[in-house]
C-alpha cells in the first residue's frame, strides 16, 4: 500500500481482548453500531481505506537456525489484535486524532497507529522496487 506525501496511509490495529466481555446484548449491540457509524463517518470522509475484524485462532510461523517454529495462537496475551483499519490522513497526528475517536476505547481496547511504508525499507535502500508493493492511486 503506498502512501503520497498528501495522503499518507496508517495502519490503526485494534488491541483488546474481550471488551464487550460481561455487557448485555443491547450494550454489545450499541458498542457493534458504534463502529459501524464510525466507519461510515471516515468512508464518508474519504478516509477510510479498509478494515476487518480478525478471528481469534491463529498461528505463528518463525526461522532459527533453519529450523520452522510454528506455534500459537496467542489470544491469552494481554492485549490480542481484535482487527484494523486503515486509513489515509495528512500526518501522523491526524490518523491518532482518528484513533482517538475509537468507540471501543471507553470498553478497555487500545488502538496502535503505524504509518504504512511506501515500500520495503531494505528494497529501498537497494534501490529496488520488489513486485509484492501494490501501487494505489
Amino acid at each position: 500500500m503506498a502512501s503520497d506525501n498528501q495522503n499518507p496511509t496508517y495502519l490503526l490495529l485494534f488491541r483488546n481482548n474481550d471488551v464487550l466481555k460481561g455487557l448485555s446484548p443491547s450494550e454489545i449491540q450499541q458498542a457493534v453500531q458504534a463502529m459501524m457509524d464510525w466507519s461510515s463517518r471516515l468512508t464518508e470522509e474519504g478516509k477510510y481505506v479498509a478494515g476487518h475484524p480478525l478471528e481469534h485462532k491463529g498461528m505463528r510461523v518463525s526461522m532459527r537456525s533453519d529450523t520452522i517454529s510454528i506455534d500459537g495462537p496467542f489470544a491469552e496475551s494481554k492485549e490480542a489484535i481484535g482487527g484494523f483499519f486503515m486509513v489515509k490522513a495528512k500526518d501522523m497526528d491526524e490518523a491518532v486524532a482518528i484513533a482517538s475517536q475509537c468507540p471501543m476505547l471507553p470498553y478497555g481496547s487500545t488502538v496502535e497507529v503505524r504509518e504504512v511504508a511506501p515500500c520495503c525499507p531494505a528494497a529501498k535502500a537497494l534501490g529496488l522496487q520488489p513486485e509484492f508493493v501494490h501501487q494505489t492511486a
